[in-house]
């Protein structure tokens, strides 16, 4: 379960306050998948940030008590001068998993070859993709967090292969995913969210929630 109590959360731009969340209150439960509906530039990457744990609210409380997964994407955990295999066998001694298999099963999904071996910071953005995509499904959570959906990839093999995991995953997993196309989300959830003027309003369907959303675009 992911909890947010009387939550804000601001930025200041330079010109002006924006505002994300303002005292919002809405709780995640396990075996309930989230779709969050919102524009491009309302927050959704920071929303998703805060249920990771990776950005701390202004006021109110978030509660988690379950496993819940970096960000897909999120690459601060991965050191760029070191190479895909030793970035695995790090991120397994920090999760307690067995190094062996977190670095057998990223080099099997993210099929890199023999880049697996080189620094991350040589690598083009989608063999970034790829191997951040491959390090969050390598790990078993109990929620897993994405923001816009699957990586951006040209590799079919990787989409089918990464793809396939993940839908196994849902099957006893919970999924929050974050995007500005109701098409993106209905591959995962059933039921939606609309973030908007600082609030998060929940619906029991996607169609629903994007009733809201398309009447405040």
């Amino acid at each position: 379960m992911i909890e947010f109590d009387t939550v804000s959360k601001s930025f200041w731009t330079g010109t002006q306050r924006k505002v994300i969340l303002d005292r919002a209150s809405f709780r995640v439960e396990l075996g309930n998948s989230l779709g969050i509906l919102a524009p491009n530039g309302a927050g959704k990457t920071t929303i998703i940030n805060m249920m990771a744990g990776l950005e701390k609210p202004d006021e109110g409380t978030i509660r988690k008590t379950s496993r819940v997964s970096f960000p897909l994407g999120f690459m601060g955990g991965v050191n760029g001068k070191h190479s895909a295999k030793e970035n695995c066998r790090y991120i397994a001694r920090l999760y307690g998993l067995n190094p062996d298999y977190v670095e057998s099963f990223c080099r099997w999904v993210c099929g890199l070859e023999e880049y697996f071996d080189m620094p991350v910071q040589t690598y083009s953005s989608g063999m970034k993709s790829r191997f951040s995509f491959s390090l969050l499904l390598s790990i078993e959570f109990d929620i897993y967090l994405i923001d816009e959906g699957m990586p951006a990839t040209s590799d079919a093999e990787f989409n089918r292969k990464a793809g396939n995991i993940l839908q196994e995953r849902l099957k006893n997993a919970t999924v929050i995913i974050v995007s500005h196309q109701a098409q993106t989300l209905q591959k995962f959830c059933r039921s939606a969210a609309v973030l908007m003027n600082g609030q998060l309003y929940q619906f029991d369907t996607l169609e629903e929630a994007k009733r809201l959303y398309d009447y405040s675009a």
